[in-house]
């Protein structure tokens, strides 16, 4: 066991510990509980945007399982190899509704969500091949040394920021008692009993998870919850849906290639390796680990963009690191590589049971909710916690610590108010000179995409002010961060170990 003190609190797990296989096995289970809302909210709004038949959509979620389940197994072991799962990016979302929205304007026939999704697989593997050279030759690790805890800290925070406004958060119609319930038991559990139980202090989520599960399921066979409202536990669709779900490689058929969709999908692609530069950074911190050395971030950015290529295959919306766990981290203290190793096993599992994936399905928005304030506002406040480094009396770094959260804010919000990227692009082909460059739909496309994502949004803000307004090495925080940074020899690659091995 590692006594290791991290930023978050005592690290129970270390990244290279193994607890014993019961307690990994429920350990591993909870952190597939915190990321199984958007895992299914992703194939959710694709199979609605598609026109998806209501049949095919069960074996549409559990081919992000399967794919989830692989793709973490795979980084884990072969990637960057931090406890980090992997699921299906919001980050990509946009250009993948972009994708859907033109073909189903142009093929108006009944099977027109098989070619869409076709067309959305083929941008997704051509992206994700310019992710795997971005990562295998080392391009986005060589920015390593123009990062400082200036850059890194509202990165991360916004990651957090990002989902307060959530449906399962901010809903009017939302159940409000119910997702106060959720958290409630989370603190109770993590904050105010860790210290006298060691079941409470590993499985705070997974806890209060069942228990507002239960209470929940318990107010909806008695009627108190109808159906359709928030809240309401569906048990029937449990018992309705497939045993076994036939789940494989190109099962929608062959991917097809369009240059223009290629590009805004690798605006998405971008935006997710940004995503995951600041993941990896969170997830180090609440390990009580070094910062990750250029080489880690470089095998964990490449072996993203192979499980891309394969997520394309697969036929889902892609893959990418999720801040859901690393939030799961910090609450639980268990940063056990080997758990969420396990937990992958259990995405797998479920990806082909279809009884246990409509089971998950069946956990009420509220209780997601409550799972959402409770993981992010971690995030936010681990990414904050870099600022130990900075000097915060100075005025340079103030100024560019708040305009980055403000602008990662505040632009996301404008382009959600835009409301797609086909009106941003039409509304840029209006600016006086610049309209038809910036209106272009490559060009505007990559703006929309990253403009969406705030943590790319405010990331770029304050690595462009970071690195542009003067400011010592000391003041800026890159001396004592340096200290807490791995060695490069520190990580050993897949390749590595069978060759020591």
């Amino acid at each position: 066991m590692s006594d290791e003190e991290g930023p978050a609190g005592f690290v129970s797990y270390g990244i290279d510990d193994k607890p014993p296989i019961v307690t990994s096995v429920f350990l591993g289970i909870q952190h597939y509980l915190t990321m199984v809302g958007a895992n299914v909210a992703v194939p959710l709004i694709l199979a609605g945007a598609l026109g998806m038949p209501e049949s095919v959509i069960p074996r549409f979620v559990g081919t992000f399982f399967v794919v989830s389940g692989i793709a973490t197994l795979a980084q884990t072991t072969f990637g960057n190899r931090y406890p980090i799962v992997q699921g299906a990016p919001f980050s990509m979302l946009a250009p993948a509704l972009a994708v859907v929205g033109v073909v189903q304007a142009s093929n108006p026939s009944g099977a027109a969500w098989e070619a869409a999704l076709l067309q959305l697989q083929g941008a997704i593997v051509v992206a994700a091949v310019v992710e795997v050279a971005v990562g295998y030759f080392g391009l986005l690790g060589r920015l390593r040394s123009y990062i400082s805890p200036v850059i890194i800290a509202p990165t991360i925070a916004l990651i957090g920021l990002a989902l307060f406004n959530t449906p399962q958060v901010t809903a009017a119609s939302g159940n409000w008692w119910l997702l106060g319930l959720t958290l409630g038991l989370i603190v109770l559990f993590s904050q105010y009993l860790g210290g006298r139980s060691r079941a409470f202090k590993l499985f705070p989520v997974l806890l209060g998870v069942v228990v507002a599960w239960v209470v929940a399921a318990v107010l909806s066979v008695t009627g108190v919850y109808a159906p359709g409202t928030s809240g309401y536990v569906d048990l029937a669709s449990v018992a309705a849906a497939p045993a076994l779900m036939p789940i494989y490689p190109l099962q929608w058929g062959t991917p097809r290639i369009e240059t223009a969709y290629v590009i805004g999908m690798i605006a998405g692609v971008a935006a997710s390796m940004l995503e995951s530069f600041g993941d990896y950074h969170a997830v180090a911190r609440l390990s009580g680990v070094g910062a990750p050395s250029e080489r880690r971030i470089n095998h964990g950015i490449g072996m993203e963009g192979l499980m891309n290529v394969f997520a394309g295959l697969m036929g889902t919306g892609g893959s990418t690191s999720y801040s859901e766990n690393i939030g799961a981290i910090g609450l639980t203290g268990v940063a056990s590589r080997y758990v969420v190793q396990i937990g992958a096993a259990v995405m797998l599992v479920v990806g082909f049971v279809g009884y246990f994936g409509q089971l998950i399905a069946t956990i009420p928005d509220p209780i997601v909710g409550g799972l959402y304030i409770a993981m992010f506002g971690q995030i936010v406040a681990v990414g904050l916690s870099n600022l130990e480094y900075v000097d915060m009396n100075s005025s340079r770094n103030v100024f560019i610590v708040g305009i980055a959260l403000f602008t990662g804010l505040a632009i996301p919000a404008y382009m959600g108010n835009v409301g797609s990227a086909a009106a941003f692009r039409e509304g840029m082909r209006g600016v006086a000179v610049l309209g038809p460059v910036i209106g272009a739909r490559a060009v505007a496309d990559t703006i929309y995409v990253i403009g969406s994502t705030g943590m790319a949004v405010g990331g770029l803000v304050a690595f462009v002010l970071d690195n542009t307004i003067e400011g010592t090495r000391e003041e800026r925080g890159l001396v004592e961060w340096e200290q807490a940074t791995e060695d490069e020899g520190a990580f050993a690659s897949a390749f590595d170990r069978f060759l020591r091995d």
